[in-house]
């Protein structure tokens, strides 16, 4: 087993000389005959478990020492016992202020050197262990948090997959979904308006929220879900359906879990209300203005875009262009006026977006990977 490693500093060779005899049957000793030369061992590995330091020495005196000591991260946690004939309790309060953990005074009475140092040794070493300890705890718990989440992002795109796997057709729409909100949102947090809501935080969980806004599809019949034509009256009341049933299924998980989950409730607030019209022409509930949650908002141009400009079963795709002057000829009537704005200055990232995860790209891939 590694000694423990005690530096000595004194500019007295007797000091050194007794103080060395009396540690080195039980510990690594170093000796500094100055200031300087004590600091620059300090720094040297392997770092000293304990100083024993004189206060009064010619060029830099123990307090300076300590001082320097305390104030550089590699050896401000070596402690360090002041050795000196100053006996005075304001001499001793100073040293303590500094950070200095016992005193020895002169005379040195070698059982009383023994015991300070064994003391202090043994209290460093149960030190070290609890910072190790907590490092590693630290580390288990970090670990434990990127697990936990991976898992949760992971069981988001397994359900959003699910309600997709209805309708397949929709290829990348809930990737292409998600970057929208998050362009979205990024953009209306400069909005004074919104700004309060829009932190970094919300914005995340609006962005892991987002693929489920559909997750509801689950219970919509094929006959309907699927029609490639026109839905008739009856077809499209069950169709409306599934913004409520959306929102009842995520509900249900939070029912199951003890502690409230922030990213569900911005989950129910997208599936339920993600079909609202800022002038209350919109379903389930008929909100309108700020009325319907800002997510759901954020949600709804990001979903009609997308719905608009990718081919569906009961359509073809719509040029960019027409998309967007469509989605800008309902501001104020289906669309918040603000979200439009931000639409706007995103147009150019969206299209990048539809482009980079268009669904013949994920056609093809799905292709390759069943050959």
């Amino acid at each position: 087993m590694t000694q423990p490693t005690v530096l000595i500093v004194d500019d007295e060779p007797s000091n050194l000389a007794l103080i060395s005899e009396i540690l080195k049957p039980d510990y690594s000793v170093r000796v500094a005959n100055s200031g300087l030369r004590g600091l620059m061992l300090a720094r040297a590995e392997p770092v000293p478990d304990l100083i024993l330091l004189d206060v009064m020495m010619p060029d830099l005196s123990g307090h300076d020492v300590l001082q320097t000591l305390k104030s550089e991260p590699s050896t401000q946690n070596i402690p360090v016992i002041f050795i000196t004939a100053l006996d005075s309790q304001e001499d001793q309060v100073n040293g303590f202020q500094l950070g200095a953990v016992d005193y020895i005074t002169k005379p040195i009475m070698p059982p009383v050197v023994l015991a300070r140092v064994q003391t202090h040794i043994e209290l460093k070493s149960a030190h070290d262990r609890l910072f190790d300890q907590n490092k590693w705890l630290e580390s288990e718990v970090k670990k434990r948090m990127l697990e936990n989440d991976l898992i949760q992002q992971v069981s988001i795109r397994a359900l959003a997959h699910l309600a997709e796997t209805r309708d397949p057709e929709t290829g990348n729409h809930i990737l292409r979904t998600q970057h929208y909100v998050r362009e979205l949102a990024i953009q209306l947090k400069q909005n004074p308006r919104f700004s309060a809501i829009l932190d970094d935080q919300y914005i995340e969980l609006l962005t892991r929220s987002a693929p489920l806004h559909d997750i509801g599809k689950v219970a919509i019949p094929d006959h309907i879900l699927l029609k490639p034509g026109p839905l008739t009256d009856d077809e499209w009341v069950i169709m409306k359906t599934h913004a409520e049933r959306g929102a009842a299924a995520i509900e249900l998980a939070e029912q199951d879990v003890a502690i409230n989950v922030d990213f569900l409730m911005l989950a129910k607030e997208i599936a339920h209300w993600h079909h609202e019209r800022w002038d209350g022409s919109g379903y389930p509930d008929g909100l309108s203005g700020d009325a319907i949650p800002l997510s759901a908002r954020i949600m709804a141009v990001a979903d009609v875009f997308d719905a608009l400009t990718m081919k569906r079963v009961y359509k073809p795709p719509m040029p960019f262009g027409e998309a967007r002057d469509l989605i800008v000829a309902g501001r104020g009537s289906q669309f918040d006026s603000d979200m439009i704005d931000a639409f706007q200055y995103c147009y150019t990232t969206f299209k990048q977006i539809a482009k980079r995860f268009d669904d013949v790209t994920a056609a093809s891939l799905s292709a390759i990977s069943a050959t």
